[in-house]
C-alpha cells in the first residue's frame, strides 16, 4: 500500500506539470501568434476552419485544468467511491494520459499556428490509437465505479461481470488502437478505418457485458 501511495503522489505533480506547461505556453504565445489560428481539420488532414486567438489559446489549457478537477472530485460523490482504493494506480494513469493528450493536442495547435505543421492525421491517428492503447491496458485493473470503465446495466450489478467485461474490454480497446494506429498507411480510408476500430473496440464489451450477465443466470424475466 505505501508503494503506491508514494507512485500515486510522485504522479500528481506530473499531472500538474503538464497543465502548467500548457498555461505556461498560452501566456508566452499570446502575443506572438496570428489572430486567427487552426480549430479543425477536415478527413484529409488539411485545415478547414479557424477561432479567434484568444479562444484557441485557453480553450484547451481550461478544459484540460477542468477534467483534471473533475476526475479528482468524482470519486468523491461516487456510491463505490471505497472501489478507488483498490484501483488509485490506474485512475491517476488515466487521468495523466488524458492531460498528456491534451497537451500534445494544443501543441500541435500552436506549431500549425506558427506555420510549422503536417498532415494533422499524422498526427492524430497515432496519438489517439496510444491515448486508446493506455487506457485500454489500465481497463482490467478499473473496480466497480458510476464513472471510469464500461459502466452498462449489467457491469453494475455484478461484480463478476463487470471484472470480465473489463478484462475483455481491455484486449478489445488494444487491439482497437493497433488497427487504427496501422490505418495511418491507407491513405484516403485512413480516418474510416480508425474510426471504425475504435467504434468496434468500445461498443463490443457493451455487448459483452450484456451476453455474460445472462450467461451467468443474473438476468430475471
Amino acid at each position: 500500500m505505501k508503494k503506491y501511495t508514494k507512485l500515486i503522489k510522485e504522479m500528481i505533480p506530473i499531472t500538474l506539470i503538464f497543465i502548467m506547461a500548457i498555461i505556461a505556453v498560452s501566456l508566452f504565445t499570446s502575443t506572438c501568434l496570428p489572430d486567427k489560428l487552426p480549430s479543425h481539420w477536415n478527413a484529409s488532414g488539411e485545415v478547414d476552419g479557424y477561432s479567434g486567438k484568444t479562444f484557441a489559446l485557453f480553450f484547451y489549457p481550461g478544459i484540460t485544468l477542468l477534467l483534471y478537477l473533475l476526475m479528482a472530485f468524482l470519486p468523491k460523490i461516487d456510491p463505490f467511491r471505497k472501489n478507488y482504493e483498490k484501483f488509485k494506480r490506474p485512475y491517476y494513469f488515466i487521468r495523466l494520459l488524458l492531460v498528456v493528450f491534451f497537451f500534445a493536442l494544443y501543441s500541435y495547435m500552436i506549431l500549425a499556428g506558427v506555420g510549422h505543421t503536417f498532415n494533422m492525421k499524422y498526427f492524430m491517428i497515432p496519438t489517439l490509437s496510444l491515448l486508446f492503447l493506455g487506457i485500454g491496458s489500465m481497463m482490467p485493473k478499473i473496480k466497480r465505479n458510476y464513472f471510469v470503465g464500461f459502466r452498462t446495466p449489467w457491469t453494475l450489478q455484478s461484480d463478476e461481470v463487470w471484472n470480465k467485461t473489463h478484462k475483455f474490454g481491455g484486449k478489445s480497446f488494444m487491439v482497437g488502437a493497433i488497427v487504427g494506429f496501422f490505418s495511418i498507411f491507407f491513405g484516403n480510408y485512413s480516418f474510416a478505418i480508425f474510426l471504425t476500430a475504435i467504434i468496434a473496440g468500445s461498443l463490443l464489451p457493451l455487448f459483452y457485458s450484456y451476453y455474460l450477465y445472462r450467461k451467468l443466470g443474473l438476468f430475471k424475466k
